[in-house]
């Protein structure tokens, strides 16, 4: 299926796309892949809880993907990362609802999770609907959840290039910068066949409604080559924003940005980014806590050489403007456990927002939540 629009990182992966200088998981993942568990990487439950499935190695999102439709009749998909030992209720309702409070249309276990294929029926209040959400969920009070969409016809022809199978999202890394005068990037995991265009527009605009500087097919689909001329307008910028996306009504697309210095070298002092250009989500899993005293979680695909301030709050906050614990540097980024205290403020709450950001203009940041209770 394609690339998701922008700010979720929804099940079936039609949106998510690489945003280097600070990619915003959560909001890519409120708005569109809605994402699906929030990115939040793994909650850790009190013994006997039942808010949220006990699945205690379990630390990633649930996705699935879109396989065959018969118009009006049934609809197949395909699991990717799936808790082990859930009922999934799946629902069905008019495009845009995301599922949310739909007809239901099955239940499925996921036995030992991960991958596997499901196919439901297509209601008959939905008989004859151009397109067409669907759900899949938990009962619980933190449900596990995943949604997706698809074009209700046989022939999978969707106004999006149609490309049964695929999966994951299209990134693009910077690879050369000619100072005022070139960038050549080289895609990672681009669908085939789809008819990319170029634009290139200020820092913080992530390419849209950018100055188009080139378009390209992307063939047999993976990983391409492409160069593309700095337009004179952004001649003398510190840093651009680049952006390729198809002319589909919900397209696949891809952003990043640059130095604009030979080899794509950050000035002297910096400019508020990070140094090397980084791809991927950081995201944080809590591995221990100790109530009312401290919590440690493990860091994943944080970018290099970045410090990074902790917060913590009242459950919902995700940690905006929370009491700072403290702090700490990336290093080599990457994975890596910090440990930070449990402020006075909220002992013995239930539920505590955790929150870890650098304190850059466009940061990076993430966020989960733990529940205050002596783990392991």
């Amino acid at each position: 299926m394609p690339a998701k629009r922008e700010n979720i990182i929804k099940s079936g992966k039609r949106t998510a796309a690489i945003y280097s200088q600070s990619f915003r998981p959560l909001r890519l993942l409120r708005k569109y892949l809605g994402v699906i568990a929030l990115a939040f990487s793994i909650l850790l439950i009190p013994a006997g809880s039942t808010l949220l499935s006990p699945v205690a190695s379990y630390s990633t999102i649930p996705t699935f993907e879109i396989l065959t439709v018969t118009a009006d009749q049934s609809l197949t998909i395909r699991t990717h990362n799936f808790p082990a030992n859930q009922t999934f209720k799946a629902t069905m309702g008019p495009m845009g609802t995301k599922g949310v409070k739909g007809i239901e249309v099955g239940n499925i276990n996921s036995g030992a999770g991960g991958t596997f294929e499901a196919t439901f029926p297509v209601p008959a209040a939905l008989v004859g609907s151009y397109q067409i959400a669907i759900r899949l969920q938990t009962s619980h009070l933190y449900p596990y959840y995943s949604f997706n969409w698809f074009y209700n016809n046989t022939s999978g022809s969707n106004g999006t290039g149609g490309i049964p199978g695929y999966t994951g999202i299209p990134t693009f890394k910077i690879t050369n910068v000619v100072k005022d005068t070139s960038v050549t990037i080289e895609t990672n995991n681009f669908p085939a066949n789809q008819d990319f265009t170029a634009t290139m527009g200020v820092i913080g605009t992530r390419g849209i409604g950018g100055i188009v500087v080139g378009s390209f097919n992307s063939g047999n689909g993976g990983t391409i080559t492409q160069q593309f001329n700095i337009p004179a307008a952004l001649q003398g910028m510190g840093t651009i924003a680049i952006r390729t996306q198809t002319s589909h009504l919900y397209p696949y697309y891809a952003f990043n940005y640059f130095y604009n210095t030979d080899g794509n070298v950050p000035p002297p002092g910096g400019s508020g980014q990070g140094g090397v250009p980084y791809t991927g989500i950081p995201t944080i899993s809590i591995t221990s806590i100790i109530r009312n005293v401290e919590v440690t979680f493990q860091t994943h695909n944080y970018p290099a050489n970045q410090v990074f301030q902790v917060t913590m709050g009242p459950i919902g906050t995700r940690g905006i403007n929370g009491t700072a614990v403290g702090q700490f540097p990336s290093g080599n980024g990457g994975s890596f456990p910090v440990t930070v205290p449990i402020p006075a403020s909220l002992a013995d709450a239930n539920q505590i927002s955790i929150r870890a950001q650098t304190s850059h203009l466009n940061p990076f940041f993430s966020y989960n939540y733990f529940f205050n209770t002596t783990t392991p």
